[in-house]
Parts: C-alpha cells; structure tokens; sequence
C-alpha cells in the first residue's frame, strides 16, 4: 500500500529536528531508519501529518569513550556498531545481540537508538540496554536531560520520550576483561523475532560471582530483569550447580504473552532455558 500524505522535513542538526518537530502539527513522526515505520505507514496503522527525517544529522551518529562510558549516537546503523573497535572491546554484548537482527539490509539501515525508541519487547537491543544499565540522553524544548533504562520503556511501544523530545545519545558502561557475556536468542526462522531472548553479562572476581546483570526478551510487555536470578547469583560459587539453580528463577515475575508463536508458559520455560545457557557461556563453564 501506499502512505497517506504527509509533509517531509529532513533537517541536519539537532536544533533543526527539533524545530521541525515543533513546527510538524499535531501528528509528528521521527524517522530514523525506517524499518519500523515506514512499514506501519504503508498499512496505513500510522498517517502522521509531518515525518522528520534524521538521517542527515551527522552529529547523532558514531561511538567515542568518555572514560569509563562508552556514548553511542541514536543514529548509529547496526551495521556501524557491528564495524565499531570500541563496541569490539567494551561493548560485546550489544555486538552479540546487534548480530542477530533481522539480516544484513535492514542493519545497514536501521539505528540503535530507532529500535530503542520504538520500544518493542520483541526487538533485540532493549533488553541489552537494560542489562547494561544504560542512560538515554534525550533532548527537547525543555533542554537536556538523562533517563535510565530502568524508566525508559514504560510500556508496550511506549517509552519516557515526551513531545517534542529526540534520543540523541546512549551511554553504556564499558565492560573489561573480568566481564563475560552472552546473547542467547531463540526465534522461529532466521531474521524473526525473537520469541525470547537472554541477554547476560556477569562478572567474577576469583572463583565467585560479584555481579550479574540479566536482561529478558518478550517476557512481558516491556524488557524485564531477571532480579531473582540475578540475587541468586551474587556471591555465588562459578559452577555449573549455581548456575543451574539460579537460571531456574529467571520467569519468575514475568508476565509474557500467548500468541501465534508460543504459549506464555513455554516462553517462562524458554527463558529459563536460555538463560542457563547464557550464564553458562558468560562465566566460561
């Protein structure tokens, strides 16, 4: 199908996107790297009246360090975090993850900070964000401001972006040596999404766990931490037992769903499965 008419602003800094956005109507729409959108304007679920094109805003792509941070820009392809040497040595788990999405087409267009900002359960990289702790730096007519993961999605499709605001920045922590970290995913065919996902990064220190950071896909309406799991393994032994015994944990408190792809009591036990053998590979067993 095609979109219903709309007007078209394509600015090239970040004051202009902001600009157009205000100037855009009541029905304002960002384009980032159009995977998501252009899909649901085709059918016609979306008929915004203006559609704010980034993909000239030079500034809101690529990743520096800054210290201990890693800062990525929203507008960083997929296929830019995959070729990234910084991403390579700190940021492995959203590599791991980044590398399973969709196939090679839709990475060279589409933006971290666009599969971030639509806030889809199923996607990929929320999880990975929230595991990681990261920070959304977003930008608005009020100025700037910076929002954990742990607030961003607030709900299904649905994040703490208020009118008039862009995501312009996520900063993620960056993981040393003394990290491991995996990206377990499960999905019905290649380039699907993910009926669940595991996203893990645990740190040791001697023969213990000091801390494990659990991140779960599609068990809920938004991504979700496996707390339980992640309390289980504090202090414990490096060992297939501890590992086991606290994978077991991983659904508790969720609330997937039950659609054409899987019950939600298989996604509960997919996550435990999955979750087993993340920890399992993160912690070298």
């Amino acid at each position: 199908m095609i979109p219903a008419a709309f007007a078209y602003a394509r600015p090239t800094t970040v004051d202009e996107a902001l600009q157009a956005i205000a100037d855009g109507g009541e029905d304002v729409k960002v384009l980032a790297g159009g995977q998501s959108l252009i899909p649901v304007m085709r059918l016609r679920l979306a008929a915004p009246e203006t559609v704010v094109d980034l993909t000239r805003v030079a500034e809101l792509r690529g990743v520096r360090e800054e210290g201990d941070v890693l800062v990525v820009g929203a507008m960083t392809t997929h296929s830019d975090v995959l070729a990234d040497p910084l991403l390579a040595q700190y940021g492995q788990l959203l590599v791991q993850a980044t590398e399973t999405v969709a196939d090679r087409q839709v990475r060279h267009r589409g933006t971290f900070g666009g599969a971030l900002a639509h806030a889809d359960p199923a996607g990929d990289l929320p999880a990975v964000a929230l595991a990681l702790d990261a920070e959304f730096v977003l930008v608005g007519p009020s100025g700037r401001r910076t929002v954990p993961a742990s607030e961003f999605f607030v709900d299904y499709l649905t994040t703490a972006l208020e009118e008039g605001e862009l995501l312009v920045e996520i900063r993620l922590p960056k993981l040393g040596s003394e990290w491991g970290v995996r990206y377990e995913k499960f999905n019905r065919v290649a380039q699907a999404w993910s009926i669940v996902a595991v996203a893990a990064a645990v740190r040791r220190e001697g023969g213990r766990i000091a801390e494990a950071r659990i991140g779960l896909t599609n068990m809920g309406s938004t991504p979700l931490r496996a707390t339980a799991t992640e309390a289980a393994l504090l202090g414990a032994d490096v060992s297939l037992e501890a590992v086991t015994a606290a994978a077991a944990l991983a659904a508790d408190g969720t609330s997937p769903s039950s659609d054409l792809n899987a019950q939600a009591d298989y996604r509960q036990h997919l996550a435990r499965v999955l979750t087993r053998r993340a920890l399992s590979a993160a912690t070298g067993l």
